[in-house]
């Protein structure tokens, strides 16, 4: 399972008492096959909503932090925010991920109409 952590997933993940969030990042330092990702520009986002989150979350085992890489760059130039456009761009399909990952999130609604697959951690 391939999951990109939006900057709402990843501020409810460090210390706000999201539960579902806490389990996700435990499942994936804890079980073969659960991948998270933090897209630098999302991490970027939730650092400054809560301060400690980048270093918090970079220094976990169970994710990755991706690079802000050309073709993340004109991704992030078509759309609005930074946080959403790097988020949405590491979710598409990769070689390595042929059917694109999932993108855990407080806030599902702004994911609505976006060609992306969503997972709620809203409590």
């Amino acid at each position: 399972m391939h999951i990109v952590l939006d900057e709402t997933a990843m501020a409810a993940g460090t210390g706000t008492g999201n539960v579902l969030a806490s389990r996700l990042i435990h499942r994936a330092h804890a079980q073969a096959g659960w991948y998270l990702y933090a897209p630098a520009c999302a991490l970027v986002e939730a650092d400054r909503t809560r301060p400690g989150t980048a270093e918090h979350l970079a220094a976990l085992p169970g994710i990755t932090v991706l690079d802000l890489d050309l073709p993340a760059v004109l991704a992030v130039a078509q759309q609005a925010t930074w946080a959403q456009a790097h988020t949405q761009h590491a979710a598409q399909p990769t070689p390595d991920r042929p059917d694109g990952a999932v993108i855990a999130t407080t806030t599902p609604e702004r994911w609505k109409g976006e060609p992306v697959r969503v997972l709620d951690l809203t409590p």
